[in-house]
């Protein structure tokens, strides 16, 4: 194969699960830091409130994630997480087990023990009384602490607040006796609280590699060509994608008979990198799309982004994309909350788009 052409006469096994990328709106998302808490809410209304220890307190760091879906008479979850990154941490969290229970102290009242602690999920789910205690402790200067034995995790209330208020505005609880910031004088019914949208309905369509062309031709381009064609895809290319015209190889497989994924790496940061994707056709008019510049991994038709909030990797942000048959869909965006070394990887998956993904046989 020439070094400076892409040559495509019968394309290499790779699967593909595209998503036609900006196909849909983020209808209800909302994402939003005050402080010491975060919430993030997706598409369907669902609202995911997380808290931490202090930033400048991070002995002993823990988080807290409180879930609550749309709709008049939804309830709220809530559950507990402890980092074991500092070693202080690390001997404290040597003593759970399934059999030992985290204690929730607020203001010096102890208000009972959490479900058991799951060694598998990493964390307690709280009980519907805890949850209602400690709502209600959010809403004003509060020392919450969760204690296991000699041990005892201080959970921030700074920013639960704005928080809390930002989730009741998405999902339109301002004003009405069902909202996490009541106001006495609360006079909009419950009915009138915004109910659950059904996540969007995608259709996986796996790819065919071996698919033959349509026009029983080969696929032959200088590697040039297909930069300078990319190039048009962006508005500002040498920000969203400065390695385009490097001597990076492309890597061009097939989608279907007509169309195919070109990959060309973009960018590589201090502890980030993203690759380029894009679907074309085999033969002109090639109508380049481009799917992402931040890329992480392609397989079997699904193209990932996972990219560090910093380099030792306590935080996360996600999104995937899936092939439908003709182009990438985007099917999932979350971060991981907050970088407060509660566990590496992130401590919870807090979404801002979800979808159902169903597969064609």
């Amino acid at each position: 194969m020439s070094k400076n052409k892409i040559l495509l006469p019968i394309l290499t096994a790779l699967t593909i699960t595209s998503f036609s990328s900006m196909s849909h709106a983020h209808a209800a998302a909302v994402e939003f830091t005050n402080q010491d808490w975060q919430v993030a809410c997706d598409n369907t209304r669902t609202c995911r409130l997380a808290g931490y220890q202090a930033e400048n307190n991070s002995q002993l760091p823990v988080s807290v994630l409180l879930v609550r879906r749309a709709g008049a008479n939804a309830t709220v979850d809530g559950q507990v997480k402890f980092g074991g990154a500092k070693e202080s941490a690390a001997k404290a969290l040597m003593q759970l087990g399934n059999r030992h229970r985290i204690s929730l102290v607020i203001d010096g009242k102890d208000l009972g023990e959490t479900k058991p602690f799951s060694a598998a999920a990493g964390n307690a789910e709280l009980t519907s009384s805890q949850v209602t205690a400690l709502l209600d402790a959010l809403t004003k200067s509060s020392k919450i602490e969760l204690v296991l034995r000699n041990s005892r995790w201080q959970l921030s209330d700074k920013g639960a607040s704005a928080v809390m208020l930002k989730a009741d505005e998405a999902q339109g609880r301002l004003g009405t006796s069902s909202a996490f910031i009541r106001s006495d004088d609360a006079k909009k019914p419950n009915s009138s609280v915004l109910p659950p949208k059904p996540a969007p309905s995608l259709r996986f369509v796996a790819p065919n590699p071996a698919a033959i062309s349509s026009s029983n031709k080969k696929f032959v381009m200088k590697s040039s060509q297909l930069s300078a064609m990319m190039k048009t895809t962006m508005r500002d290319a040498d920000s969203d994608c400065p390695n385009l015209f490097d001597e990076t190889s492309w890597r061009v497989s097939r989608l279907n008979n007509t169309q195919l994924l070109a990959q060309h790496e973009c960018w590589v940061g201090a502890y980030n990198a993203g690759i380029g994707v894009w679907v074309i056709n085999d033969n002109k008019p090639y109508k380049p799309t481009l799917v992402t510049t931040n890329a992480t991994d392609y397989d079997k038709g699904k193209i990932t982004s996972v990219q560090k909030g910093r380099g030792i990797g306590d935080c996360l942000s996600k999104a995937d994309w899936m092939w439908t048959g003709k182009a990438f869909e985007k099917s999932h965006e979350s971060t991981t909350g907050l970088c407060r070394m509660v566990e590496a990887g992130g401590a919870w998956q807090m979404p801002t788009y979800v979808t159902e993904v169903k597969i064609l046989r």
